[in-house]
């Protein structure tokens, strides 16, 4: 069955403005344009836009689906059994929210008793879920699956005591950060007790700390636009600036 853009549009809630973008940037384009120039859609296409929808509810970012789904190694099936996956993993999120407010309502009547740990244990999840879908792909090439779980496991087994530390010193490391950028230089006082702050705060997070992969840290925070962009948001520059900083840090402790 063929597709113009305003059938294909209606069918799945799209845009016809949209399906032109998509076309314009390479990413769907139509089977063939007909003798009156209208573009036409076949099979192969409907299925590339449900991938792209389903991409796109997953968050990421349309340059990203582009090589994902233009690449030669582009497989559907696997693709459809991770879209699964992911999705199932947002539902027992939602699940375990959706429980979280019955919990809190039935305390806030009077009907049971609700522990701390209780209170934040959906919304840590969340946490893990969101950094999965940012970055899980880089931190586990980089840093191996074993390292991530390990991590994960560390941040659901935290108490409210150790979250409200992890926040109080990222906070702190980020004051600290600004200061020492007025110097501009890495290797001072300031920016070197940045860089410590910055190893206690990812001690929160691993189970166990080495220089290699704290400065292997840092330099991801400036090859990623997303962690930079994440950084920077203080001061454009602290990406960087907190990258030579903990580079001279993990320098200077080499024993």
């Amino acid at each position: 069955m063929e597709y113009t853009v305003q059938k294909l549009g209606a069918l799945a809630g799209v845009s016809t403005r949209t399906l032109r973008y998509y076309d314009e940037i390479g990413i769907l384009r139509p089977a063939r344009i007909n003798s009156s120039g209208y573009r036409i859609y076949g099979q192969a296409e409907v299925d590339r836009l449900q991938q792209i929808l389903f991409y796109r509810e997953l968050g990421l970012s349309l340059e990203g689906i582009k090589e994902l789904v233009t690449a030669p190694s582009f497989d559907g099936a696997r693709a459809l059994r991770e879209h699964h996956e992911k999705l199932l993993q947002r539902k027992q999120l939602l699940e375990m929210l959706i429980l979280n407010v019955e919990k809190t309502l039935a305390q806030t009547e009077g009907r049971i008793t609700m522990s701390n740990e209780e209170k934040f244990a959906g919304f840590k999840q969340k946490l893990i879920d969101d950094n999965e879908q940012k970055y899980g792909q880089e931190i586990r090439e980089k840093y191996g699956e074993e390292a991530v779980e390990k991590s994960n496991r560390k941040l659901k087994n935290m108490t409210e005591e150790q979250h409200a530390a992890i926040q109080q010193l990222e906070a702190e490391m980020f004051a600290m950060l600004e200061q020492a950028m007025e110097d501009g230089d890495p290797a001072s006082v300031l920016a070197q007790k940045a860089a410590d702050l910055h190893r206690q705060w990812l001690t929160f997070y691993w189970d166990t700390y080495t220089k290699e992969a704290h400065a292997g840290v840092a330099q991801m925070y400036v090859d990623d636009e997303r962690f930079t962009a994440y950084y920077d948001k203080t001061r454009p520059g602290a990406a960087k600036f907190l990258r030579d900083a903990v580079h001279v840090y993990t320098e200077a402790s080499k024993e």
